[in-house]
């Protein structure tokens, strides 16, 4: 079946994202110096859940998971905090992205089960992650984020030629899928 990445694109934009555009799968590069910044523990996931490092699957595991895939979407959310001191503003605009994240994610496994999700951050479906003492709650649901994966999201967007940076003032969420 061919994939009409533009359908895709425009569903997304549907779904509430700022901005959408094709991801050719073939540009993705897990990176071993994308994992070190995760074990520096600076978002405070690292070893605190199933879609994190060390939890997460290596990024030999990752590459070969990639190998499935061709095509996909980009998405982001970018909002306008108040001001560079406006936590309330930036967490409103992540919430937003990962709520139009969770939704056209459902919708995608409907069409395509086997979509690759790969978020913005760290899951945050269960209010404590049953790592490691117990299995994901919601293996379906949940998503490693592009940095977990050993993405470098700024280079991912510019290798598929969609903006990293909306200019001064702004904050911008991104994540992907890829379907099979």
């Amino acid at each position: 079946m061919s994939i009409d990445t533009q359908s895709l694109v425009d569903q997304a934009l549907a779904f509430g994202f700022s901005h959408a555009g094709a991801l050719d799968a073939a540009t993705l590069n897990p990176r071993q110096e994308v994992r070190d910044m995760c074990a520096a523990d600076r978002c405070r996931h690292y070893g605190k859940s199933w879609t994190c490092p060390p939890a997460c699957p290596s990024l030999e595991e990752n590459r070969a998971l990639l190998a499935g895939y061709k095509t996909g979407i980009l998405v982001q959310t970018t909002g306008t905090p108040e001001d560079d001191f406006d936590l309330e503003g930036m967490i409103e605009i992540e919430r937003a992205h990962m709520r139009h994240f969770r939704e056209m994610h459902k919708a995608l496994r409907a069409d395509f089960p086997g979509v690759l999700a790969l978020g913005a951050g760290a899951c945050d479906l269960c209010e404590t992650c049953a790592y490691p003492g117990a299995p994901c709650r919601l293996p379906e649901e949940a998503t490693t984020s592009m940095e977990a994966f050993g993405l470098v999201v700024s280079d991912t967007c510019r290798d598929n030629g969609i903006k990293y940076n909306y200019g001064p003032g702004t904050m911008t969420f991104t994540g992907c899928f890829l379907v099979e």
